[in-house]
């Protein structure tokens, strides 16, 4: 029960601060490099993403062991081989 109520009392806390800046950045003649920091600050942390899940519940997430498995096996690809400027002609 604690945890909800300090995070909802930083969440207003911190939207307090960020209106204030702003409306004293708008108002008044005297704001300054404060004001303009905290509201620029306030902005870039509206633009984080809030809908982020854990890889392993999002949906079409890659299973971590797929990675080690590759790494494993030696060679990741079954790409040709880049080719030599003396190899000749293509094979056809």
């Amino acid at each position: 029960m604690a945890r909800p109520i300090a995070r909802w009392g930083a969440a207003l806390g911190l939207g307090a601060l960020w209106w204030w800046a702003v409306l004293r950045l708008a108002l008044a003649p005297d704001a300054g490099l404060l004001e303009g920091a905290v509201a620029t600050g306030g902005w870039g942390l509206s633009l984080l993403p809030v809908h982020c899940v854990p890889k392993a519940r999002a949906a079409g997430a890659v299973d971590p062991r797929r990675w080690k498995e590759a790494w494993r096996a030696g060679r990741a690809t079954t790409a040709s081989p880049h080719r030599r400027s003396d190899a000749g002609s293509a094979p056809s």
